[in-house]
């Protein structure tokens, strides 16, 4: 993926290699079939597979916890699904659709729950992940928040990954134009998905998210949380899930189209730069991610309690 960001921000370093041919973009029917009037979209069947796989590699994992049973998980999951859908949408107007189209937003309720048309922010969808994950501890004072939130940070990249090959089977979140070997020219589509068009050749900024966030961020983790030192530090996983996310997204957007065409993100208003709005909201998940590994990653480890000696026949007669 270097030689992508490389090749974006300096092209006339020689990465391009313009006597290979651009790759064919493979189109796929954003729809995979139609039952009666109902459409069945890979975006969707992303969402449940990225949340029932997840699901799964919670529940392989739990023997390794010490505070959470698998009926914690199942219950915990149905907060979850709530937290991705709602955050993720909300995020969604209120980092990218308000900056877009003000007047829609403002003037229609609807709008605001119009999950297929606008789409998911991810930003929003972690932020109600995170407050699911909050309120439901409340109910369940006898599990460890930190090692609830390591459990969901390393099965998160299997949804991540789903959802960028589902961004890519849709044609949206491409990259910016490039001609490196490896650019595609994706389809354009009307109001109605009709093709109209096709773009210039393009960055697949959404195989590199795939790829970062989702293969090498899940391998990552695992091998963090597998090792019994730092897992006994429960968050610190937490910490590397935020910061690894944040640090390839950060990087990617250099390469992706700006959501909507926003080259600027909300910065912009107090003219303090001009990064992307994505770039502006993972800085505070890096610098928070990076901080709570550091705080773990020097507490003491838990020590477990030492098992209760059986009494005595005379001892328990005294008592």
């Amino acid at each position: 993926m270097l030689p992508a960001f490389l090749a974006a921000i300096a092209p006339d370093a020689g990465l391009a290699l313009p006597w290979l041919a651009e790759i064919t973009y493979p189109q796929i029917d954003p729809v995979l079939v139609s039952i009666g009037p109902i459409p069945i979209r890979w975006y969707s069947l992303a969402y449940i597979a990225g949340l029932l796989l997840g699901y799964l590699w919670v529940r392989s994992s739990l023997p390794r916890t010490k505070t959470i049973t698998a009926r914690a998980v199942d219950d915990l999951f149905l907060w979850i699904i709530v937290g991705v859908v709602a955050g993720g949408r909300l995020g969604s107007v209120l980092f990218y659709g308000l900056q877009r189209e003000p007047e829609r937003y403002l003037s229609d309720p609807m709008a605001w729950v119009s999950v297929w048309d606008g789409g998911m922010s991810f930003h929003g969808g972690f932020m109600g992940v995170v407050l699911a994950v909050i309120l439901w501890s409340r109910f369940n004072p006898r599990t460890n928040y930190w090692e609830i939130s390591d459990l969901l940070a390393i099965s998160a990249p299997i949804g991540l990954f789903f959802g960028r090959i589902a961004n890519f089977i849709n044609a949206e979140l491409y990259g910016r134009p490039t001609d490196v070997a490896w650019a595609m020219r994706f389809p354009v589509y009307g109001r109605d998905r009709e093709i109209i068009g096709f773009t210039e050749p393009r960055h697949p900024s959404q195989l590199y998210e795939a790829a970062l966030e989702g293969i090498v961020l899940f391998i990552a983790l695992n091998l963090l949380w597998r090792n019994p030192g730092i897992r006994a530090r429960a968050g610190v996983v937490t910490g590397a899930f935020m910061a690894g996310y944040a640090i390839f997204r950060f990087l990617v957007e250099f390469v992706r189209k700006p959501d909507d065409g926003l080259e600027a993100g909300l910065l912009k208003f107090g003219g303090l730069g001009t990064f992307t709005t994505g770039q502006e909201l993972s800085v505070p998940m890096i610098i928070v991610g990076v901080a709570l590994m550091l705080w773990l990653r020097n507490s003491p480890a838990p020590v477990a309690a030492p098992a209760p000696t059986p009494k005595s026949k005379a001892k328990s007669k005294t008592d």
